[in-house]
């Protein structure tokens, strides 16, 4: 009896020998897998859309042509917009106002006249046309973008295409600056590494030349989907992006939806609204030790006062946006129908978002960093297009899915980032809260002068800059 239990008991323990590896390589493997999905990278579903007129077309396929588009202007349209700044209507503005009340009704004098008596339309709309002009049909409405090329590319350089996004209320014009500085960089004294680009600038729908959404709920996401497209109908399998304003949120979808097509973002406006008690406690002890919060002097410097930079400062500024968030096509008819409502209601935002403290001056600080001429020819695509409804409208169908415009932040973006942060932008995010969102930050700059335009305002700036970065993603 005792050899038969002796027996017994050898054969569970070989049974054990066998049963207890297996056992684990199972659980290590459930494990495994397990840690592996937890760190897998999210995107962005792309999904799919209709934005034209009525229900989509059950049969057919969208007609993919690329088509050269050229501005035009005519007799009439000139007359008309004569007419309508021959009967502006002046509203004194009261003693000491400056900027303060928003746009001085003195200067806007000056800007009328001159856009009545000296501007040219005609031959701003030359200057619009000296880049090639396109329109495509992408979920049934017409995308208008320039697509600009390098006239001439060094041997050994490499061509990278680079698709550049505007906001509001900008159009693809303020990159008529830096397009012939990232096209051809050696003929501006630019020569950074063996880089050159070739430029596409997309007008978002709804914008300048770019056909409106005739459906609700056109977002950023939308958009991101449409400029991939985009992007993907020019042949381009992979591409760097870049934005500001909305131009940034769209860029930033775009990275998030298809990583694998892009090779790197570079942005000069970073969205991160997220509260949370940690962010309230690094806010509370940067004022004071921000070296222990992961702040620079220089995050601590454009940071600091808080209450005065971030709450005053963002709800002066930020009026606007509560009225296109909720009820835009009230205020935005009475835009459409007025050239020179039109022109405070735009140029305003040129004012004070270049620099806060031309909010002090009787002329806004307008022309000291643009021409008359650049800044109304801005205000004239918005104008002769009919679009300042539906770009304000955008602000709805973001914000109405996505109030803090904080949920896709739970999305991380993880391709390489390049961050220009400009001294006078509205917010300054420290490169610590942006890393929350972007996690493979590769330059982060603190840009020396400039605002929230920063292509229109300081081109050679951010052409230095968007070149530097790519030059690193190129090394990597």
């Amino acid at each position: 009896q005792a050899i038969l239990c002796l027996c017994r008991s050898f054969e569970y323990s070989q049974k054990n020998a066998v049963l207890v590896p297996v056992a684990a390589l199972g659980v290590g493997g459930v494990l495994l897998c397990w840690l592996r999905s937890g760190h897998k990278i999210k995107t962005i579903d792309m999904g799919d859309g209709w934005w034209g007129s009525g229900e989509r077309p059950l049969k057919g396929k969208e007609d993919a042509s690329i088509r050269p588009f050229k501005i035009e202007t005519s007799d009439k349209e000139i007359e008309d917009l004569h007419q309508r700044l021959d009967r502006f209507r002046f509203t004194p503005h009261v003693e000491g106002a400056a900027f303060h009340y928003g746009f001085n009704s003195t200067y806007l004098r000056k800007v009328v006249a001159y856009w009545r008596n000296q501007f040219d339309w005609r031959k701003q709309v030359e200057v619009l046309n000296k880049y090639p002009h396109f329109h495509t049909t992408i979920e049934g409405i017409d995308i208008h973008f320039i697509h600009v090329k390098p006239s001439y590319v060094p041997h050994g350089r490499a061509v990278r295409p680079l698709l550049m996004v505007h906001g509001w209320p900008g159009s693809f014009y303020e990159f008529y600056k830096i397009i012939p500085l990232l096209t051809e960089p050696a003929k501006h004294g630019l020569n950074e590494g063996d880089v050159v680009f070739e430029v596409i600038c997309p007008s978002i729908p709804g914008y300048g030349f770019s056909e409106a959404p005739h459906q609700k709920e056109f977002d950023s996401i939308a958009t991101a989907r449409i400029f991939h497209k985009l992007m993907n109908r020019l042949g381009f399998k992979e591409y760097y992006i870049q934005g500001g304003d909305w131009g940034s949120r769209i860029t930033t979808n775009m990275a998030q939806m298809l990583p694998q097509s892009v090779k790197g973002l570079h942005l000069n406006l970073v969205f991160i609204a997220r509260q949370s008690l940690g962010r309230l406690i690094c806010t509370m002890l940067g004022a004071y030790v921000p070296w222990l919060v992961g702040f620079s002097r220089e995050d601590a410097r454009r940071f600091y006062p808080f209450m005065q930079k971030n709450v005053y400062d963002v709800l002066r500024e930020s009026g606007y946006l509560h009225i296109q968030a909720t009820k835009p096509d009230t205020a935005g008819c009475g835009l459409n129908d007025s050239p020179v409502g039109l022109a405070a209601y735009i140029l305003e935002k040129f004012s004070t978002w270049t620099d806060k403290s031309f909010l002090h001056q009787d002329d806004g600080g307008l022309e000291s960093k643009y021409s008359l001429d650049e800044l109304l020819t801005n205000v004239m695509i918005y104008w002769v297009t009919s679009t300042i409804v539906p770009s304000m409208r955008y602000y709805k169908e973001n914000f109405s899915k996505d109030p803090d415009l904080n949920a896709r932040n739970r999305i991380g973006v993880y391709v390489p980032t390049g961050i220009a942060a400009f001294p006078q932008e509205i917010v300054h995010v420290p490169r610590v809260w942006a890393k929350d969102v972007y996690r493979n930050i590769i330059t982060y700059s603190y840009m020396p002068r400039g605002g929230h335009f920063a292509a229109f305002e300081e081109p050679k700036l951010l052409a230095q800059d968007i070149m530097q970065f790519v030059q690193k993603v190129e090394q990597l």
